[in-house]
Protein backbone atom coordinates (compact mmCIF):
# COMPACT_ATOMS: atom_id res chain seq x y z
CA UNK A 1 0.00 0.00 0.00
CA UNK A 2 1.20 3.64 -0.89
CA UNK A 3 1.05 6.28 1.17
CA UNK A 4 2.09 9.79 0.13
CA UNK A 5 3.95 11.41 3.49
CA UNK A 6 3.90 15.68 2.85
CA UNK A 7 6.74 16.24 4.86
CA UNK A 8 5.52 19.76 6.90
CA UNK A 9 7.55 22.65 8.37
CA UNK A 10 11.32 21.65 7.30
CA UNK A 11 12.25 24.15 10.18
CA UNK A 12 10.78 21.58 12.55
CA UNK A 13 10.76 17.94 13.08
CA UNK A 14 8.46 16.70 10.24
CA UNK A 15 12.09 15.72 7.96
CA UNK A 16 13.85 14.08 11.37
CA UNK A 17 10.76 12.12 12.01
CA UNK A 18 10.71 10.61 8.58
CA UNK A 19 14.01 9.74 8.51
CA UNK A 20 14.53 8.07 11.78
CA UNK A 21 10.95 6.29 11.68
CA UNK A 22 11.36 5.07 7.47
CA UNK A 23 12.60 1.68 8.26
CA UNK A 24 9.51 1.09 11.15
CA UNK A 25 7.42 2.92 8.31
CA UNK A 26 7.92 0.73 5.49
CA UNK A 27 6.47 -2.57 7.05
CA UNK A 28 3.38 -0.57 7.37
CA UNK A 29 3.37 0.57 3.55
CA UNK A 30 5.48 2.14 1.52
CA UNK A 31 5.81 5.56 2.18
CA UNK A 32 6.34 8.16 -0.15
CA UNK A 33 7.85 11.95 0.75
CA UNK A 34 6.80 15.16 -0.83
CA UNK A 35 10.25 16.18 -0.70
CA UNK A 36 13.17 17.93 -3.81
CA UNK A 37 15.72 15.57 -3.18
CA UNK A 38 18.42 18.85 -2.55
CA UNK A 39 15.85 19.99 0.57
CA UNK A 40 16.28 16.27 2.06
CA UNK A 41 20.07 16.00 1.35
CA UNK A 42 20.28 19.96 2.95
CA UNK A 43 18.04 18.62 6.07
CA UNK A 44 19.97 15.10 7.00
CA UNK A 45 22.91 16.72 6.65
CA UNK A 46 22.08 19.29 9.58
CA UNK A 47 20.89 16.42 11.05
CA UNK A 48 23.96 14.54 10.36
CA UNK A 49 22.05 11.79 9.68
CA UNK A 50 21.83 9.20 6.47
CA UNK A 51 19.54 9.30 3.55
CA UNK A 52 18.28 5.11 3.53
CA UNK A 53 18.41 3.64 -0.11
CA UNK A 54 14.86 3.35 -0.42
CA UNK A 55 13.43 6.65 0.77
CA UNK A 56 11.45 7.66 -2.48
CA UNK A 57 10.77 11.14 -3.13
CA UNK A 58 8.83 13.35 -5.26
CA UNK A 59 9.65 17.03 -6.47
CA UNK A 60 7.09 19.52 -5.12
CA UNK A 61 6.11 23.55 -6.72
CA UNK A 62 8.44 25.26 -4.56
CA UNK A 63 11.53 27.10 -4.70
CA UNK A 64 14.60 25.34 -2.45
CA UNK A 65 15.62 27.88 0.44
CA UNK A 66 17.65 27.54 3.06
CA UNK A 67 16.49 25.44 6.48
CA UNK A 68 16.69 27.72 9.41
CA UNK A 69 15.98 25.59 12.25
CA UNK A 70 13.34 26.21 14.93
CA UNK A 71 12.37 29.78 12.87
CA UNK A 72 8.75 30.75 11.58
CA UNK A 73 9.55 31.75 7.89
CA UNK A 74 7.49 32.68 4.90
CA UNK A 75 9.70 30.12 2.59
CA UNK A 76 9.45 27.07 4.94
CA UNK A 77 5.28 27.72 4.67
CA UNK A 78 5.43 27.81 1.19
CA UNK A 79 7.73 24.55 0.58
CA UNK A 80 4.97 23.03 3.38
CA UNK A 81 2.03 24.02 1.77
CA UNK A 82 3.46 22.85 -1.42
CA UNK A 83 4.43 19.50 0.06
CA UNK A 84 1.00 18.97 0.73
CA UNK A 85 -0.54 19.78 -2.68
CA UNK A 86 1.63 17.17 -4.11
CA UNK A 87 0.49 14.31 -1.54
CA UNK A 88 -3.14 15.36 -2.38
CA UNK A 89 -2.14 15.42 -6.49
CA UNK A 90 -0.77 11.61 -5.59
CA UNK A 91 -3.75 10.86 -3.81
CA UNK A 92 -6.28 12.43 -6.55
CA UNK A 93 -4.65 10.54 -9.30
CA UNK A 94 -4.64 7.30 -7.50
CA UNK A 95 -0.67 7.16 -6.99
CA UNK A 96 -1.25 6.95 -3.76
CA UNK A 97 -3.80 4.97 -1.56
CA UNK A 98 -3.78 7.79 1.41
CA UNK A 99 -2.16 10.83 2.59
CA UNK A 100 -0.37 11.34 6.10
CA UNK A 101 0.62 14.77 6.96
CA UNK A 102 3.90 15.86 9.02
CA UNK A 103 3.49 19.21 11.37
CA UNK A 104 3.33 22.47 9.65
CA UNK A 105 3.26 26.14 11.24
CA UNK A 106 0.26 27.75 10.87
CA UNK A 107 1.66 31.25 11.15
CA UNK A 108 4.22 29.93 7.96
CA UNK A 109 1.17 29.33 6.09
CA UNK A 110 -0.09 32.78 6.57
CA UNK A 111 3.30 34.67 6.29
CA UNK A 112 3.41 32.37 2.83
CA UNK A 113 -0.06 33.61 1.64
CA UNK A 114 -1.80 30.29 2.25
CA UNK A 115 -5.32 31.34 2.35
CA UNK A 116 -5.98 28.22 4.78
CA UNK A 117 -5.69 27.78 9.05
CA UNK A 118 -4.81 24.64 8.37
CA UNK A 119 -5.10 21.16 6.71
CA UNK A 120 -8.30 20.44 7.13
CA UNK A 121 -9.89 23.61 6.03
CA UNK A 122 -7.56 23.44 2.80
CA UNK A 123 -8.44 19.92 2.00
CA UNK A 124 -12.22 21.46 2.69
CA UNK A 125 -11.91 23.77 0.24
CA UNK A 126 -10.01 22.07 -2.67
CA UNK A 127 -12.49 19.31 -2.64
CA UNK A 128 -15.77 21.14 -1.95
CA UNK A 129 -16.71 19.01 1.01
CA UNK A 130 -17.37 19.77 4.30
CA UNK A 131 -14.61 18.05 6.31
CA UNK A 132 -15.20 15.94 9.71
CA UNK A 133 -11.93 16.18 12.11
CA UNK A 134 -11.71 13.00 13.96
CA UNK A 135 -8.77 13.11 16.81
CA UNK A 136 -7.94 10.45 18.95
CA UNK A 137 -6.32 6.91 18.94
CA UNK A 138 -7.93 3.66 18.67
CA UNK A 139 -8.75 3.34 22.35
CA UNK A 140 -10.50 6.78 21.97
CA UNK A 141 -11.86 8.55 19.05
CA UNK A 142 -13.52 12.04 18.88
CA UNK A 143 -15.16 13.27 15.94
CA UNK A 144 -15.98 17.33 16.30
CA UNK A 145 -19.43 18.32 14.83
CA UNK A 146 -17.52 22.13 15.40
CA UNK A 147 -14.36 22.56 16.04
CA UNK A 148 -12.43 26.17 15.09
CA UNK A 149 -14.75 28.30 16.40
CA UNK A 150 -15.20 30.66 19.34
CA UNK A 151 -17.39 29.01 21.94
CA UNK A 152 -20.15 31.30 22.27
CA UNK A 153 -20.98 29.91 18.39
CA UNK A 154 -21.47 26.73 19.52
CA UNK A 155 -25.13 26.67 20.45
CA UNK A 156 -26.62 28.49 17.45
CA UNK A 157 -24.66 25.64 15.16
CA UNK A 158 -27.02 22.60 16.64
CA UNK A 159 -29.61 22.54 14.00
CA UNK A 160 -31.32 18.98 13.64
CA UNK A 161 -30.43 18.85 9.73
CA UNK A 162 -26.87 19.51 10.02
CA UNK A 163 -26.33 17.56 13.07
CA UNK A 164 -28.15 14.32 11.40
CA UNK A 165 -26.62 14.18 8.59
CA UNK A 166 -23.00 14.52 10.61
CA UNK A 167 -24.14 11.48 11.96
CA UNK A 168 -25.07 9.50 9.04
CA UNK A 169 -21.78 10.53 7.34
CA UNK A 170 -19.69 9.94 10.38
CA UNK A 171 -21.30 6.96 10.27
CA UNK A 172 -20.76 5.72 6.38
CA UNK A 173 -17.02 6.74 7.21
CA UNK A 174 -16.16 4.90 10.21
CA UNK A 175 -18.46 1.92 10.39
CA UNK A 176 -18.40 1.58 13.70
CA UNK A 177 -20.98 -0.18 15.63
CA UNK A 178 -22.03 2.38 18.96
CA UNK A 179 -21.15 5.96 18.91
CA UNK A 180 -21.64 8.17 21.60
CA UNK A 181 -23.06 11.57 21.64
CA UNK A 182 -22.58 13.84 24.30
CA UNK A 183 -24.84 16.52 25.17
CA UNK A 184 -23.48 20.28 25.05
CA UNK A 185 -24.58 21.30 28.54
CA UNK A 186 -23.95 20.41 31.92
CA UNK A 187 -25.88 16.96 32.78
CA UNK A 188 -26.75 17.27 29.11
CA UNK A 189 -28.76 20.06 30.05
CA UNK A 190 -30.66 18.07 33.25
CA UNK A 191 -34.25 18.18 31.47
CA UNK A 192 -34.11 21.49 30.29
CA UNK A 193 -33.50 23.19 33.93
CA UNK A 194 -29.76 23.34 32.28
CA UNK A 195 -30.31 24.29 28.25
CA UNK A 196 -32.22 23.02 25.69
CA UNK A 197 -29.63 21.82 22.86
CA UNK A 198 -30.19 18.22 24.19
CA UNK A 199 -33.78 18.51 22.41
CA UNK A 200 -32.40 18.75 19.48
CA UNK A 201 -29.48 16.53 19.95
CA UNK A 202 -32.05 13.84 20.91
CA UNK A 203 -33.99 14.42 17.82
CA UNK A 204 -30.83 13.72 15.64
CA UNK A 205 -29.98 10.87 17.26
CA UNK A 206 -33.70 9.73 16.37
CA UNK A 207 -33.63 10.74 12.44
CA UNK A 208 -29.66 8.66 12.32
CA UNK A 209 -30.87 5.83 13.49
CA UNK A 210 -34.03 5.23 12.09
CA UNK A 211 -32.20 6.30 8.51
CA UNK A 212 -29.60 3.79 9.39
CA UNK A 213 -32.02 1.63 10.74
CA UNK A 214 -30.01 0.66 13.62
CA UNK A 215 -29.36 1.67 17.29
CA UNK A 216 -25.78 2.79 16.25
CA UNK A 217 -25.56 6.38 18.17
CA UNK A 218 -26.46 6.63 21.86
CA UNK A 219 -26.94 9.87 24.27
CA UNK A 220 -26.78 12.48 24.03
CA UNK A 221 -24.15 11.85 27.07
CA UNK A 222 -23.26 13.63 30.06
CA UNK A 223 -19.88 15.28 29.23
CA UNK A 224 -18.61 15.07 32.43
CA UNK A 225 -18.92 11.35 33.07
CA UNK A 226 -18.69 9.88 28.56
CA UNK A 227 -15.15 9.72 29.42
CA UNK A 228 -15.31 7.18 32.43
CA UNK A 229 -13.37 4.11 32.12
CA UNK A 230 -16.40 2.16 32.44
CA UNK A 231 -18.25 4.24 29.31
CA UNK A 232 -14.84 3.35 27.45
CA UNK A 233 -15.27 -0.49 28.25
CA UNK A 234 -18.62 0.03 26.06
CA UNK A 235 -17.71 3.34 23.69
CA UNK A 236 -14.39 3.96 21.73
CA UNK A 237 -15.83 6.94 19.12
CA UNK A 238 -17.44 9.70 20.05
CA UNK A 239 -19.72 12.65 18.83
CA UNK A 240 -18.48 16.03 20.50
CA UNK A 241 -20.09 18.98 19.82
CA UNK A 242 -17.14 21.39 20.11
CA UNK A 243 -13.83 21.72 19.85
CA UNK A 244 -11.98 21.21 23.88
CA UNK A 245 -14.94 19.00 24.56
CA UNK A 246 -13.22 16.21 22.23
CA UNK A 247 -9.59 17.07 22.80
CA UNK A 248 -9.52 17.50 25.89
CA UNK A 249 -9.96 13.88 27.20
CA UNK A 250 -7.86 12.38 24.02
CA UNK A 251 -4.76 15.24 24.90
CA UNK A 252 -4.96 14.12 28.73
CA UNK A 253 -5.55 10.15 27.98
CA UNK A 254 -3.56 9.58 24.72
CA UNK A 255 -1.32 13.38 24.56
CA UNK A 256 1.94 11.24 22.90
CA UNK A 257 -0.93 8.87 20.74
CA UNK A 258 -3.47 10.72 19.60
CA UNK A 259 -3.35 11.44 15.32
CA UNK A 260 -6.15 13.64 13.22
CA UNK A 261 -8.13 11.89 10.37
CA UNK A 262 -9.86 13.77 7.83
CA UNK A 263 -13.23 12.24 6.82
CA UNK A 264 -16.19 12.37 4.18
CA UNK A 265 -13.24 13.35 1.38
CA UNK A 266 -12.77 11.63 -1.49
CA UNK A 267 -9.79 10.48 -0.20
CA UNK A 268 -8.26 9.63 3.02
CA UNK A 269 -5.62 11.55 5.32
CA UNK A 270 -4.23 10.94 8.22
CA UNK A 271 -2.14 13.17 10.48
CA UNK A 272 0.13 13.62 13.65
CA UNK A 273 -1.81 15.67 16.18
CA UNK A 274 0.88 17.89 17.70
CA UNK A 275 3.27 20.40 16.19
CA UNK A 276 6.61 21.22 14.57
CA UNK A 277 8.48 21.48 18.19
CA UNK A 278 10.77 23.77 16.66
CA UNK A 279 12.38 23.78 19.99
CA UNK A 280 13.61 20.31 19.35
CA UNK A 281 14.45 20.70 16.00
CA UNK A 282 17.59 20.05 14.71
CA UNK A 283 18.91 19.09 17.89
CA UNK A 284 18.72 15.67 17.69
CA UNK A 285 17.05 15.30 21.00
CA UNK A 286 14.47 12.00 21.47
CA UNK A 287 11.28 12.30 19.10
CA UNK A 288 8.67 10.11 20.12
CA UNK A 289 7.40 8.97 16.78
CA UNK A 290 4.03 7.56 17.84
CA UNK A 291 1.55 9.89 16.52
CA UNK A 292 3.42 9.53 13.18
CA UNK A 293 3.34 5.46 13.75
CA UNK A 294 -0.50 5.42 14.53
CA UNK A 295 -1.12 8.24 11.87
CA UNK A 296 0.65 5.86 9.08
CA UNK A 297 -1.55 2.96 10.98
CA UNK A 298 -5.03 4.29 11.07
CA UNK A 299 -4.15 5.56 6.91
CA UNK A 300 -3.53 1.91 5.95
CA UNK A 301 -6.46 0.76 8.38
CA UNK A 302 -9.18 3.38 6.38
CA UNK A 303 -8.26 2.16 3.53
CA UNK A 304 -8.31 -1.67 3.79
CA UNK A 305 -11.75 -1.24 5.82
CA UNK A 306 -12.75 0.93 2.31
CA UNK A 307 -12.27 -1.23 0.39
CA UNK A 308 -13.68 -4.45 2.52
CA UNK A 309 -17.20 -2.03 2.74
CA UNK A 310 -16.38 -1.01 -0.84
CA UNK A 311 -17.15 2.79 0.34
Amino acid sequence: MKIAVSIGDLNGIGIELALRSHEEIKHLCKPHYMIDRKMLEEAAALLRLPIPDDFITHPVEAEPFAITPGHVTKESGTYAYASFLKAIELAKNAEADAITTLPIHKKAWELAGVPYKGHTDALADIFGKEAIMMIGTPQLFTALFTHHIPLKEVPSKIELEPLSDFLITLYHEIKEEKIGVLGLNPHAGDNGLLGDEEEIITAAIKIANDTLLEEVFVGPLVPDTAFTPHMREHIHYYVCMYHDQGLIPVKTLYFDEGINVSLNLPIIRTSVDHGTAFDKAYQNRHLSNISYRNAVKEAVRLVEKKKYFKI
